[in-house]
């Protein structure tokens, strides 16, 4: 017989808050879900199925690279409202074969004809459309990360995701939403209505959604690898789409693309070595504000006390200055890594932060010359108390993304976050493939001298960011979210709970979490709303204390950005492994269809 799966599902429901979990502590609050444990694997992923392919592989011998090429794909069939094929990956992994952490960029770039030029004389750039696309990097990152550390060949891992394509899997109310407010991004494009609408109307959950262009398309790269999506068949085909519907990609932009093997960033916190991934991507932004908040004793401030959310959140707004200042593609712009993760740096910026009052505008700073304020710029605080806000109507903001976590047997350790960005992401299916290409172009900047500014063949700077941590050299973390420039918030709060206040996963991504967009946000031209959003479990009770020291508070009846539960970090995904006994720890924030599958 064998050994009983431990297998925990979202409900879309919400608890009453009580006094409980409002205590400050999180390893005090009573848990909604079980954390999942086991020895043999773990695979803690944003729907049941794509669990249930990752652990269809651990089970049958395979590794968590194995794994995490069979959830990527099933992430295709089931969530391509925000990611699979025609979109981006980072990767971080500990190689238990290597004895070391790697990262894997399969993060795509401008096409050669996508000029600043161009979308300048367009006015904009493009959310939607043909004009919308880069160069989908992910099948490329996963195709490397396969070859390189995987044990299985794509036939096996590809399998499940094959046939839920082809037979069908019954949508789920989380996708189905997304489906139904896909009908006016898609109606442009009649490949696109084809698909999502097949009887004239959005499928809705619990009715079979079957994609057998998309089942041939995964059947084509079982056959010839990643190079049938970039110089075979299927670049043929995207080419000739995004030619007739006057896009930039081409044929070109596709077969010179490769995915990169490199190393991470990483500091140390709290005896453990902290892992983020390198630039393009954001997440430096987390390791910069972990460095800072190194120099307040948080514990005695107590978990998600005023203190020690101003706190948080005013190196979050400090880091995100600085993200913009700084960081994009290392390929076109020199960007101080080492400067930027000092300790003295960190000093420096810390020197800011007034526990009595709030930057109303936080400036980047010059890690070059060690510096708090660049020259140039100034720090201004908060002069007057700020009201608190209880908006009555509240839209989530278009883009979406996933992530997965996992753990197998042999002792790899897999984080990864993967997106189209927005909804559907291009929302043009590219006809007879089943797969619809990416919206990223919005994430590079038009204005001239921007760190970020838009250069064909460069790669945007990116939202998406999986961290992973190791305690003395062993495996120990493995977290991600997505949630765009939320996610490196989100996964701060929940590491922090961990690290500092003895929480276990699941109460770590289940604890109340602010989110700050008190910065200019990712999507250029980029807005700054000025605000500290938190769920109205934590707001009932700092939310008077943080407006009084300037912060814009806004209070939401649910957590943000998913509103499915009253707290939680973001959608995290974490799997912790103990040190001593191996033993691993898998939970899920209750957002999404969040799953864990593990024994």
């Amino acid at each position: 017989m064998k050994p009983t799966l431990l297998i925990i599902m979202l409900g879309c429901m919400s608890l009453p808050i009580t006094p409980l979990m409002s205590q400050e502590e999180p390893s005090d609050r009573p848990f909604w879900r079980p954390v999942v444990m086991g020895t043999h694997g773990m695979v803690a992923a944003e729907h049941p199925l794509e669990a249930m392919a990752g652990w269809k592989i651990l089970e049958a011998g395979g590794n968590a690279f194995d794994a995490a090429t069979a959830v990527f794909y099933m992430t295709t069939v089931v969530e391509q409202h925000q990611a699979g094929m025609g979109g981006d990956a980072f990767m971080l992994a500990y190689v238990k074969d290597l004895d070391k952490v790697v990262f894997i960029n399969g993060t795509g770039t401008a096409p050669q004809l996508a000029t600043k030029s161009y979308f300048q004389e367009l006015g904009s750039i493009p959310s939607s459309g043909p004009d919308a696309t880069d160069v989908p990097g992910a099948v490329a990152g996963f195709d490397l990360a396969q070859k390189t550390f995987g044990t299985m060949e794509y036939s096996q891992v590809l399998e499940p995701a094959i046939r839920a394509a082809r037979e069908g899997h019954p949508l789920d109310f989380w996708a189905s939403t997304y489906h139904e407010r896909a009908v006016e991004k898609i109606s442009d494009y009649p490949s696109s209505v084809a698909v999502l609408m097949p009887e004239g109307r959005p499928i809705v959950a619990g009715e079979l959604f079957v994609q057998r262009d998309l089942a041939s398309s995964m059947e084509k790269i079982v056959s010839g690898g990643a190079d049938v999506f970039y110089r075979g068949e299927l670049a043929m085909q995207f080419d000739k789409i995004y030619q007739e519907a006057g896009g930039r990609l081409r044929y070109e932009d596709l077969a010179s693309y490769q995915a990169e093997l490199l190393d991470p960033i990483k500091i140390q916190y709290e005896g453990l070595e902290v892992y983020q991934s390198a630039p393009n991507s954001q997440g430096i932004v987390m390791l910069m504000a972990l460095n800072i908040l190194e120099g307040y004793d948080l514990k005695a401030m107590g978990h998600n006390s005023a203190d020690y959310i101003h706190v948080v959140t005013e190196a979050m707004n400090l880091t995100f200055a600085d993200r913009n200042k700084w960081i994009s593609d290392p390929r076109y712009v020199d960007i101080p890594v080492d400067e930027l993760l000092s300790k003295d740096y960190a000093q420096s910026r810390r020197s800011l932060i007034r526990l009595d009052k709030a930057m109303t505008s936080p400036p980047p700073g010059d890690p070059i010359n060690g510096e708090a304020i660049l020259v140039g710029h100034q720090v201004e605080y908060a002069t007057d108390a700020e009201e608190v806000y209880y908006p009555n109507d509240w839209t989530k903001t278009d883009g979406e993304t996933s992530s997965f976590s996992i753990s197998d047997q042999f002792g790899n350790l897999v984080s990864v976050t993967h997106s189209v960005n927005g909804s559907f992401g291009s929302g043009m299916y590219v006809d007879g493939t089943g797969i619809v290409l990416n919206n990223r172009m919005p994430y590079y900047s038009l204005a001239d001298g921007d760190v970020n500014e838009m250069v064909p063949g460069k790669r945007p700077r990116h939202t998406i960011n999986p961290a992973l941590a190791t305690k003395d050299g062993k495996p120990f973390l493995a977290w991600n979210t997505p949630g765009g420039d939320n996610q490196p918030q989100a996964m701060l709060q929940s590491f922090l709970a961990v690290a500092l206040f003895g929480a276990n996963v699941q109460q770590a991504v289940e604890s109340p979490t602010v989110t700050s967009s008190a910065f200019t946000s990712s999507n250029y031209p980029g807005t700054n709303r000025g605000m500290l959003t938190m769920p109205a479990s934590l707001g009932d009770r700092i939310s008077d204390n943080l407006a009084n020291r300037g912060h814009k508070i806004e209070v939401l009846p649910l957590q943000q950005p998913y509103r499915q539960s009253i707290s939680g970090a973001g959608a995290v995904k974490m799997i912790m492994i103990d040190p001593e006994t191996g033993v691993m720890h898998g939970g899920v924030a209750p957002a999404k269809s969040d799953y864990v599958i593990g024994r």
